[in-house]
């Protein structure tokens, strides 16, 4: 979705509940303890507040993975390793100013007909204390909130606190006790869910995580560790929370072990021959659907579920929940979702929507990646959607339809969402040749080390000029030759005659983790890829470079430039009577030249699904008309794209 600044400052007033404790523990005597080293922190707060100190780590785990993130919020609030919320603060926060260079995109992205025009209102903020998990631990700890926000100690303090507050109202009178099977209840409370399956997943995830342990260094250079435990959770506590219970229908698309709820999506007419929020269809037996596309929703939970409940505006297929992770479901698979403002990719495609912003509070909770990647796998396997970076796609990898679409095209979910993880958490981690194959290679995938890739960007909160904090990303910046102090590379579709800039979202001289490009050129410890009918170089030791073998298309020795496309759309003569037919038109802002060569993804038979009126009533509607023409898929630039196959040779990637 697009950034839509007056929905901000409502956002994260909006998002699920998150239960306050009302049980106090008293403050601490004497003067707060001496800086320590993370680990000891843990220990040191759980003896203070008698929380298992598996438990503590635990739960800090699926919040933040046990990162700092410099103090910055979450997508829905939250702070520090043990993501307290704080929604007033975040609230007050400066708004980014409109810095992307992106039009209105036409999400449904057919030109059959008009562009849906609703947009309803954000949700109005609740009058409860759901977002304040902050205000709570401030109040049992003694600790200022400033403190609470920004230093890791002091937060970890704040969430034993009240994960001690909630297990002292569980089991009182008696305690809290040492025993981490005797904890599921707190720990399901802790989540936020305002569900009683919600609040399960959380807590599965959690002993599921004592039990697997873990091991990582944190953003900021603490080494963790959680030993492997088995523990028997007594779920029996979750009934104590006195949850509400979600009907799960027969027929919801979701896997068994995640909290997911049918809101379904209106499919309604509403006069002058227009209708909303999505299409009918019959995937896959009609169509293959090729693409899960990964969006984060810029607005709140409550501003979200407004929005696809709209029938003249957008529907996509899935909303995730960012304090836990919670999946509403709108669509069916079968149906085309209105959301990647291109209707060939939206009739191939599954949309999924994570509450969230591209830059204000950007990071997203292990709770919301673990249940994500649940979902996208389940879907992935049962549809036959290969685990891989040209089919498991950002927003803002989506091609534009035609030459005057490419400016207005989405860059959510944006740089900060970690693609590496999210790969991890799919079990299709990125892999590649050893580095002596390298200079034969052909091939690259970009994978960054996340924590310590820090781009310098700007324009995340106030004018666009305004510094980013330094916080990690998947991001890769490209260069015109390789030097640090070489101009950023252009994409002269995105951008125009505009340099590129460092703005948080002007992608015109970015890749993103996973992505694979046909090798150029390296020079030292720089390698240069083929992007956009240019050389884009980066440093190795930034991109974290994943070298493999492949294939790559090439001109055809009689075409000196090929065409690209953004949609492979069927040949003329291939639409029956009284269906009206689609421009292939190639944009004109981009080829690529004979000497280049662009990494292969699937070949592609042309199709075009015909939906343009409620009730099928068009000549052709409902059907999918296929042509004999062919297309190749191709990681173009930071966008994938399409280029026939007559225009094209397949060739191994591997250079002499």
């Amino acid at each position: 979705m697009s950034p839509r600044s007056p929905l901000r400052r409502l956002a994260l007033l909006t998002t699920a509940g998150l239960a306050l404790g009302t049980a106090a523990v008293p403050a601490p005597a004497g003067a707060e303890p001496a800086p320590q080293p993370r680990q000891a922190a843990y220990q040191a707060a759980a003896d203070e507040f008698g929380v298992p100190v598996d438990i503590l780590l635990g739960v800090s785990y699926l919040e933040s993975r046990w990162d700092v993130h410099t103090g910055e919020p979450s997508t829905s609030g939250g702070f520090g390793p043990m993501h307290l919320t704080d929604a007033d603060y975040v609230a007050a926060l400066p708004v980014p100013e409109e810095v992307a260079v992106e039009a209105p995109e036409d999400a449904r992205g057919d030109d059959a007909r008009p562009r849906p025009v609703g947009h309803p209102a954000p949700a109005p903020a609740p009058s409860d204390a759901s977002l304040r998990t902050l205000a709570a631990a401030a109040e049992l700890t003694g600790l200022d909130p400033a403190v609470l926000r920004t230093d890791a100690q002091a937060n970890i303090r704040g969430g034993a606190a009240l994960l001690s507050s909630y297990q002292r109202e569980l089991q009182a009178p008696g305690g809290a006790g040492s025993d981490p099977a005797a904890w599921y209840g707190a720990v399901a409370r802790y989540s936020g869910a305002d569900d009683e399956a919600a609040a399960a997943a959380f807590a599965d995830e959690v002993y599921a995580t004592l039990a697997e342990g873990a091991a990582r260094t944190t953003d900021d250079g603490s080494a963790l560790s959680l030993p492997a435990r088995a523990v028997t959770a007594d779920r029996g506590w979750l009934s104590h929370l006195r949850l509400r219970r979600l009907e799960r229908p027969d027929g919801i698309e979701c896997p068994i072990d995640v909290s997911c709820e049918w809101l379904p999506a209106p499919y309604e007419a509403f006069g002058d021959g227009d209708y909303g929020n999505h299409d009918l269809g019959n995937r896959p037996s009609s169509q293959r659907i090729e693409y899960i596309v990964i969006h984060d929703t810029e607005a709140s939970w409550a501003t979200t579920l407004r929005l696809v409940d709209d029938p003249t505006y957008l529907a996509w297929h899935y909303s995730l929940r960012s304090v836990d992770g919670h999946i509403a479901q709108h669509v069916k698979a079968k149906d085309v979702g209105w959301h990647a403002g291109n209707w060939y990719v939206n009739a191939k495609s599954i949309g999924l929507e994570h509450e969230g912003f591209a830059a204000q509070g950007s990071w997203y909770t292990e709770a919301l990646y673990r249940t994500s990647a649940k979902l996208v796998r389940h879907l992935a396997l049962r549809l036959g959607i290969p685990l891989d970076r040209q089919h498991i796609i950002g927003h803002d990898n989506v091609p534009g339809t035609t030459t005057s679409t490419v400016a207005g095209m989405h860059w959510d979910p944006g740089p900060y969402w970690d693609w590496s993880h999210y790969f991890d958490l799919l079990k299709a981690p990125f892999r590649g040749l050893p580095d002596v194959l390298a200079p034969h290679a052909g091939l690259v995938t970009l994978d960054p080390d996340f924590a310590t890739n820090k781009p310098a960007f700007t324009g995340c909160t106030g004018a666009a000029s305004n510094p980013c904090p330094l916080r990690p990303s998947s991001a890769v910046i490209l260069r015109t030759a390789p030097d640090l102090g070489a101009p950023l590379v252009r994409d002269p579709g995105r951008c125009g005659t505009k340099a590129s800039t460092m703005v948080v979202s002007d992608h015109c001289a970015r890749a993103s983790a996973g992505q694979t490009f046909a090798v150029a050129e390296r020079s030292g410890d720089w390698t240069a890829i083929w992007y956009l009918g240019q050389k884009a170089w980066f440093r190795n030791a930034d991109a974290g470079p994943r070298w493999s073998i492949g294939f790559v298309v090439e001109a055809k020795p009689s075409v000196a430039a090929v065409p690209v496309y953004g949609r492979a759309y069927p040949e003329a003569a291939a639409y029956p009577a009284g269906v009206p037919v689609q421009a292939v038109s190639p944009f004109a802002q981009y080829t690529f030249a004979a000497g280049q060569r662009y990494a292969a993804g699937p070949v592609l038979s042309p199709e075009y699904y015909r939906a343009s009126t409620f009730d099928w009533s068009s000549p052709g509607d409902g059907t999918v008309i296929r042509g004999e023409d062919r297309y190749v898929q191709i990681q173009f630039g930071q966008r994938i794209a399409y280029v026939r196959l007559a225009d094209v040779v397949l060739r191994p990637s591997v250079l002499p």
